[in-house]
């Protein structure tokens, strides 16, 4: 097909402001579904997206429209994660398009998370056209939401398009619009044939099955193909493209989206963000890749049954192939035996990455505290990062310890800015500037630097504030969503980016049962705190570990210094139940047996530690 006649775009939001009730309605117009065969949230195939409500993987579908000026157009549209630890599956779709259509909730406005995106497709020279969603709820207010979007944005009014992803108002305008605005993608088609590897997964018949965005060039099923990173190459079995099953195709060509069906059997031999092209007939270079992602929060994956480590193993292999911000390495723990220690992009995603492994391999997951990677200068002037606080040097051999901060951009009612500010700085967290949204009926915004000059005028209820602090991506993990959430009545909104690393006074805590430590229990925190902390873990680990035949005492230590402890009461057996009368003797002589009898015990007994104690450090009350 001509690729004048090709518009590749994808849809960016903020989390529930409606993407991918909006693609359903651009299937249904389209007509790639008729009403039928229609459900809610179609692209959100996978099953934990249906319970969650929320997008995890970006989906590609091949749309046929035809423009007002009775051309048939072929729409490529890629429906995107609107949750910032899966921001990695924007940037990855913004590279394979040429527009992006930025949806805005007509009840909730611009929200952090939208102005991260906007950045990112400005990163990419995107075409954006904004969209107002919406519009039939009875809370809607597309007016005021226009003028906050136009003023934040510089749009003109002409620009905006107000649709309704429910009901369908609007979407056959958004058509038009995506049509005439998206301008057709760029490429040769006579030149060697190149397409960038957007995303992947694993099929047991057809090997790596690589989603591609075509640049140049074209190929034709049975091609033998070349991944240009590693030179590995393998006979394409399939090509295709998806509406939104995957349809098999005679050929791909020059800016269209699809799939190749590579056949190669080892996960890591088509990676995202290479390139990949035909052996007979290879391209001269590389198209750009994307910049590697650098997880920010590591915890402890272990097999329940330790005969299962081969599977998790397996397991880990073929979901780093459809998730490449997963990284994983084996590590052994005292307390746990093998497993694997895994980085993420955030809680989410970890939470996501184990129910996964968990459903689609069946396979019973024990997880440690998250915690995340310090970089740790030692006294003979080594740089060394430590994703694992049992890995950290003793204490006479460590110079400085240094956390990563994030900038954090919080937007809040002004009536909670109060409450926002307490709860980021007993977080450690340090302000850095404040900017009014307010946007009158009559159109009038921010001026200057963003604070109306009219703030009296409305309500404050009625006012927005963006907050930008900096905070230790350390203090995040502990709750500080949730709490955020509850402070501010469910109304604020949070997007956060890796900043540096700054040295702080920290500390390793840890926690000892029964007098023995439990490496996969111990935390890297700052000293400041750490009374604190070690207090409520070890009182919240003492109404977990059940009671043996001894007591067991559990502590939390920082090097040889005990800060607290509390103390499981043994299970008492009554000796004397027998024992109607006599002689006072006896009794004694058989309450001391046992005493002796649970001294021996206390020696060589373990205690076995159940996985609620792993995920208690995540839910101590702060």
């Amino acid at each position: 097909m001509d690729s004048r006649y090709v518009r590749n775009f994808c849809i960016i939001a903020h989390i529930d402001h409606g993407k991918s009730t909006l693609a359903d309605r651009l299937l249904e117009v389209t007509g790639a579904l008729d009403r039928r065969e229609m459900v809610e949230q179609v692209l959100d195939s996978m099953e934990l997206e249906r319970e969650r409500g929320i997008t995890i993987k970006a989906q590609a579908v091949r749309l046929s429209y035809k423009g007002r000026d009775g051309e048939p157009y072929q729409l490529n549209l890629i429906d995107t994660p609107g949750h910032v630890d899966f921001s990695y599956e924007v940037s990855r779709s913004l590279a394979a398009c040429e527009g992006a259509l930025l949806v805005v909730d007509a009840t909730q406005g611009i929200q952090a998370q939208t102005l991260a995106n906007v950045y990112l497709a400005l990163e990419n020279d995107l075409e954006i056209i904004p969209v107002i969603n919406k519009v039939d709820l009875d809370a809607a207010e597309p007016e005021r939401i226009a003028e906050e979007v136009m003023q934040a944005f510089g749009f003109e009014r002409e620009e905006l398009l107000f649709v309704s992803g429910k009901t369908g108002t609007g979407v056959s305008e958004l058509l038009d619009a995506v049509v005439e605005r998206v301008p057709p993608p760029t490429g040769e088609p006579e030149m060697p044939f190149r397409a960038l590897i957007f995303d992947s997964k694993y099929d047991s018949y057809k090997g790596v099955v690589a989603y591609v965005r075509v640049r140049d060039g074209e190929i034709l099923p049975n091609s033998r193909v070349r991944i240009m990173s590693n030179g590995k190459e393998s006979q394409a079995l399939e090509l295709g493209y998806f509406s939104p099953d995957a349809v098999e195709a005679n050929a791909l060509e020059a800016g269209q989206v699809g799939y190749i069906a590579t056949g190669l059997k080892a996960v890591g031999d088509a990676p995202v963000g290479d390139t990949i092209t035909l052996a007979d007939n290879p391209a001269a270079e590389t198209l750009a890749a994307y910049r590697p992602l650098k997880p920010m929060v590591f915890a402890g994956l272990y097999p329940a049954d330790g005969e299962e480590y081969l599977g998790l193993r397996d397991a880990l292999e073929k979901l780093q192939l459809n998730d490449a911000a997963l990284t994983y390495e084996a590590e052994s723990s005292a307390a746990l035996g093998t497993g694997f220690r895994c980085g993420f992009l955030g809680l989410l995603h970890m939470d996501v990455v184990q129910e996964r492994l968990e459903r689609e391999y069946d396979i019973n997951l024990i997880a440690t505290s998250p915690s995340v990677a310090f970089r740790v200068l030692t006294t003979d002037g080594e740089l060394t990062e430590i994703d694992n606080p049992s890995r950290l040097p003793e204490v006479s051999l460590i110079e400085e310890i240094r956390e990563p901060w994030v900038d954090l951009t919080i937007i809040v009612p002004a009536n909670f800015i109060g409450a926002t500010m307490d709860l980021v700085t007993e977080r450690r967290g340090v302000f850095n500037r404040m900017e009014y949204i307010q946007y009158g009926p009559s159109g009038n915004g921010a001026e200057g630097n963003g604070v109306s000059a009219d703030i009296g005028a409305q309500s404050v209820s009625q006012t927005r504030v963006m907050m930008e602090f900096s905070m230790p991506l350390s203090e995040m993990l502990i709750d500080f969503y949730d709490r955020l959430k509850s402070t501010t009545q469910g109304y604020a909104s949070m997007d956060y980016s890796l900043s540096d690393y700054r040295a702080e006074r920290l500390v390793k805590l840890e926690i000892l049962v029964n007098g023995q430590p439990v490496d996969a229990l111990s935390v890297i925190v700052h000293r400041e705190g750490a009374y604190e902390r070690g207090r409520d873990l070890v009182k919240k680990l003492r109404t977990l570990i059940p009671r043996q035949m001894f007591e067991v005492p559990i502590q939390a230590a920082i090097g040889g210094k005990i800060l607290a402890r509390e103390t499981v009461k043994a299970l008492r057996k009554n000796v004397l139940a027998k024992c109607y009368g006599g002689d006072v003797t006896r009794k004694r002589k058989l309450l001391e047996q046992q005493a002796e009898g649970k001294k021996r015990m206390k020696k060589v007994g373990s205690v076995e530690i159940p996985q609620e104690a792993f995920m208690s450090i995540l839910k101590v009350e702060r």
